[in-house]
């Protein structure tokens, strides 16, 4: 003002004001998906005006005006075919891509998010819009209140949390929780995450990494007892909806660390994809050396005979790994150890008594997250986004 310029800084990449809630919540970030619900309420309704033009920039005195830089001077000049994400950008393709999906109103009106096939790549389970939410292309609010629009339409629909609705409201109780944690992208400092001894074992999270577990259904996933903040950087280089509040988010709910405590429940890396997809269309698609390999064996390829590997072209430990761990064995070891780092926790928890957080109300404008979002706009071609 000192200036004689206003400066306007609305709250608008989500459904809430992060300060809000957690003023609303006794200074502190609520840490469930319920206490957030009960807080929030109904999220504001969305500005409906629309403007043709923007309004004169006025005298800018001895400032010049400035084009909006070039692709080659932001540094991505030769971009290879394989870079290119198969998403177009922008906030036209994104209201194209949200009305799309909204047009089938029973689909909207059924979706529950546990029930969704992860196997679907040629058709996605979800909208597929988390690209567009993440880049600001697409108003989280404008797309809460169209989703509204299809639920007083129907007779009945799905509820939060396991709802589309309710999938935008998971979006903002990540960014509440990290809006009013500190170090919340780390484990030490953090307050919120469990201090669980967690393995260094570099060659194990470079299998990870790299797609080379040697179990077909999971070479996107870890299994492993592996340190969570490794596969956090791993998703913030690679997606391209990498978002930094839900990435930490997730990785702390995955690993047990935060929100989510039931250690002793590990998805098989064998039948959990057989479920959904019992002839391993999604592992032929995305690993083309298993495309031959027998429905019987896809899902573990190392069990087969050598003439079923012959056939298939493609011999274990030649063309494609065996597993870097048994399964069996390593889920018991994780539950041991997460067992131990739970005691240990309880322990250091009942020694001293916690205080409440003194979190002075401040602005909250997007990016504001005390970290580099060093996303790259490319997909890796294992990742969905949803």
């Amino acid at each position: 003002m000192a200036s004689g310029i206003e400066v306007f800084t609305p709250v608008s990449h989500t459904l809430f004001d992060p300060a809000d809630i957690i003023n609303k919540n006794g200074g502190r970030p609520p840490l469930t998906y319920q206490s957030f619900i009960a807080i929030a309420g109904e999220p504001p309704a969305p500005i409906f005006e629309e403007y043709s033009e923007l309004p004169p920039v006025g005298d800018t005195g001895e400032y010049e005006l400035l084009p909006v830089p070039t692709v080659e001077e932001l540094g991505y000049g030769d971009i290879s075919q394989e870079e290119i994400p198969p998403f177009r950008g922008g906030e036209t393709e994104a209201l194209r891509r949200m009305k799309a999906s909204l047009q089938d109103k029973e689909w909207v009106a059924k979706f529950e998010k546990p029930k969704g096939d992860p196997s679907g790549f040629l058709k996605p389970a979800t909208t597929v819009l988390s690209p567009y939410l993440k880049f600001g292309c697409l108003s989280s609010r404008y797309f809460y209140h169209c989703i509204q629009d299809v639920y007083r339409s129907v007779r009945n629909y799905t509820k939060p949390p396991v709802s589309l609705s309710g999938q935008l409201l998971w979006r903002d109780f990540f960014y509440k929780v990290f809006f009013g944690t500190p170090n919340f992208d780390q484990i030490k400092g953090n307050k919120i995450c469990k201090q669980i001894p967690w393995s260094e074992n570099e060659e194990l999270f470079v299998a990870w990494r790299d797609g080379r577990t040697g179990y077909p259904w999971i070479d996107a996933i870890m299994i492993q007892f592996i340190h969570w903040e490794k596969g956090r950087d791993v998703f913030e280089r690679l997606l391209i909806d990498s978002d930094w509040a839900i990435n930490n988010g997730n990785w702390l709910w995955l690993s047990c660390s935060s929100f989510f405590y039931q250690y002793h429940r590990i998805y098989s890396p064998i039948t959990f994809g057989k479920k959904y997809d019992p002839n391993g269309n999604y592992i032929r698609h995305f690993i083309p050396v298993l495309k031959d390999m027998s429905r019987e064996y896809i899902y573990e390829p190392w069990t087969a005979p050598l003439s079923i590997h012959k056939k298939a072209k493609c011999i274990i430990c030649k063309d494609y790994p065996k597993p870097v761990v048994d399964h069996d064995t390593a889920s018991k070891e994780c539950r041991k150890r997460m067992g131990e780092a739970y005691a240990s926790n309880r322990l250091d928890s009942n020694s001293s008594k916690g205080k409440p957080s003194n979190l002075s109300r401040r602005k909250w404008s997007h990016g504001d997250h005390g970290a580099s979002n060093s996303s790259i706009a490319k997909l890796l071609r294992t990742s969905r986004s949803e």
